[in-house]
């Protein structure tokens, strides 16, 4: 079998394989085709995504469900016995209410919806569980992706735990923590002269090549995406089956923003909750802005840059989703802003030090945007506001590690102690 965006007989599909999955469907010209390892429409090239028809789904048979991703199995391309297949379980991580954070910068209601609390300590274990069983259905034999740190993370640890081989591929300057937190779990750990974006057309050309291989983020693209809709159905749940109004998003290749604002949709349709607006914002790093770039600009085609920033999660710098975020923002009545290193590392802190929670540099990003669309109003402060944290601070620990450590070393004394002035 070979996993290539071509026509081919590839695997037989038992049924019920994907679950309401019925079809793929072009984000461009409309164009289907049958389920399968594609990703480009063969008719005009456009990305694909997947389209359903679902049956009944009642807030009672999801809150049934197990407390990870599993609950809303009704709604993902996944197979009805998926729970029972081993996986890291990801997902129903914590919505914490974020009073301290709230008053610091003037806001009514806040919430931070906590996705470091995930197996490999990001959202990625969500998407990875979805390429995963995809994968399996395709009989992949090499399970892989191109990734800035934490994706490599969570293939490589799904593939331990689903006993499948896995090769994950890394710019050579990613973070130190990053690497670890891959190569602890598989010895195919490769690291790729070059950006991301060199990373990632190096592995579609691997993806052609290779047969059997199943690339999370390339050739198994559109089931991957769909695990980031949990993140929007979990939060409407923990809400008490009800949208945000506002909700602010990190954004690298754009399929994260794309896929709460589907999820939000989808359960609209479904009547789980009520219909309201809800504003969605794009959180970039100035480093790495092709989108907020062209959101200020007032135009509708992203420029590729080179990245150049510490959030290194969010460098990618030719976003694969990057139209699709700017017709989102525009359309409810959101943004796409951009801040700087420097105001990602205070960030940081400033969540930290509020609410007790360690951010990597995307959740940097997406706080310090936060920040800055309350400062500049393109945020009403009056509205019940959710800000999504992506990743642990474990993982970036270089981005504040020279603005915190001992407020003083002293001697083992009560006498030191005073002299030190510490309360």
């Amino acid at each position: 079998m070979t996993l290539i965006d071509e026509p081919q007989t590839g695997p037989v599909l038992r049924d019920g394989a994907f679950g309401p999955a019925r079809n793929l469907v072009c984000r461009e010209c409309g164009s289907t085709r049958d389920l399968g390892p594609h990703y480009v429409c063969h008719e005009c090239f456009g990305p694909l995504e997947i389209a359903y028809d679902f049956g009944t789904v009642t807030r009672e048979q999801i809150e049934a469900g197990p407390a990870n991703i599993w609950r809303y199995k009704a709604l993902l391309p996944v197979p009805d016995d998926i729970a029972e297949s081993p996986n890291l379980e990801p997902g129903f991580t914590r919505l914490l209410e974020a009073k301290n954070l709230a008053a610091e910068l003037g806001l009514r209601r806040l919430w931070v919806k906590d996705d470091s609390t995930n197996p490999t300590n990001s959202f990625k274990d969500r998407v990875v569980a979805i390429a995963l069983s995809a994968a399996r259905e395709f009989d992949a034999k090499v399970f892989a992706c191109p990734s800035t740190g934490n994706l490599a993370n969570a293939v490589a640890a799904a593939g331990a735990r689903a006993g499948i081989r896995t090769v994950v591929f890394i710019p050579s300057d990613l973070e130190a923590a990053k690497q670890v937190n891959s190569a602890i779990y598989t010895e195919n750990l490769v690291a790729v002269e070059g950006t991301y974006d060199d990373v990632n057309k190096l592995a579609s050309e691997i993806a052609g090549e290779q047969d059997g291989w199943a690339f999370v983020n390339v050739n198994v693209r559109p089931f991957y995406a769909e695990g980031s809709k949990t993140l929007g159905y979990e939060i409407a749940e923990q809400l008490g089956w009800r949208l945000p109004d506002q909700i602010v998003i990190p954004v690298a290749s754009g399929s994260q923003l794309t896929k709460v604002h589907k999820a939000f949709g989808e359960l609209v349709a479904l009547g789980l909750v009520e219909d309201k607006p809800c504003r969605i914002f794009g959180a970039q790093a100035e480093g790495c802005a092709p989108i907020s770039a062209a959101h200020k600009a007032g135009v509708d085609a992203i420029r590729p840059v080179k990245p150049d920033t510490i959030a290194k999660s969010l460098a990618i710098g030719n976003p694969a989703d990057g139209i699709y975020v700017l017709d989102i923002a525009q359309a409810t009545g959101g943004a796409v802003e951009d801040v700087t290193d420097e105001e990602i590392r205070e960030a940081i802190v400033l969540l930290a030090r509020t609410e007790g929670i360690f951010t990597e540099t995307a959740g940097g990003t997406t706080v310090g945007v936060l920040r800055k669309l309350v400062e500049t109003g393109q945020l009403d402060p009056d509205l019940e506001t959710v800000v999504i944290n992506t990743g642990h601070g474990l993982k970036t620990l270089d981005a504040v590690s020279d603005r915190v450590g001992p407020r003083a070393t002293i001697a083992a004394t009560y006498d030191a102690f005073v002299a030190a002035d510490i309360v």
